[in-house]
């Protein structure tokens, strides 16, 4: 997870990642003009730029307008890798305090919540950490300061408080943790196979 790819590189690579995604993408064009998910993330980065530069206010107000337009709330604070996509979108919620790798996908509804006792200091890690590679379906609740394995998968609807180790598949209320096949694994890792 860096700052330093160029811009334009950044574009065209999550352009490219919402296309392998999404069978529904006709074009380029209809990706940059029409995917919210996208819109969230891009805005996202922006505000997060101005959060590390101290520029607090404007980054946190940035963001909720951005909630307004495209019903997806990512905290300026979180830390988020490359090729990220957001399916959907509608009623995403990523904390402050969230870390989500490369190569990450989530569906609509999906809240990356925090967990903290009483009178916990600011800045204190209290949202989760997704490795590289982690889907979550539609409507799954992560929450707290929780770990969940690259290349894992969390089902629709799962509420998720334990941290599961990579090649995860992790369903239920509460979430129940059993390993993914190698093959659902070697696939989820097929669709980021390519170069920009």
């Amino acid at each position: 997870m860096t700052d330093r790819v160029p811009i334009l590189r950044t574009l065209r690579e999550d352009l490219a990642t919402a296309r392998s995604h999404d069978p529904a993408a006709r074009s380029d064009l209809e990706v940059f003009l029409a995917y919210s998910g996208l819109h969230a993330i891009w805005s996202y980065r922006l505000a997060h730029r101005m959060w590390r530069a101290d520029f607090r206010l404007p980054a946190r107000l940035l963001s909720q307008f951005v909630r307004f337009l495209t019903g997806i709330e990512i905290h300026p604070g979180a830390t988020i890798g490359r090729r990220f996509f957001i399916d959907h979108g509608m009623g995403v919620v990523v904390g402050e305090t969230s870390v989500v790798g490369d190569d990450v996908m989530l569906y609509h509804g999906v809240t990356l919540g925090g967990k903290a006792p009483r009178n916990t200091p600011p800045g204190t890690k209290r949202h989760p950490t997704l490795e590289d590679g982690v889907t979550v379906g539609a409507g799954a609740k992560i929450l707290g300061d929780i770990v969940i394995g690259a290349w894992s998968a969390v089902g629709a609807n799962a509420v998720v408080t334990r941290h599961a180790p990579p090649h995860s598949l992790l369903v239920g209320v509460p979430a129940s943790v059993r390993p993914l096949s190698h093959a659902t694994v070697d696939a989820a890792r097929g669709v980021h196979d390519w170069h920009i």
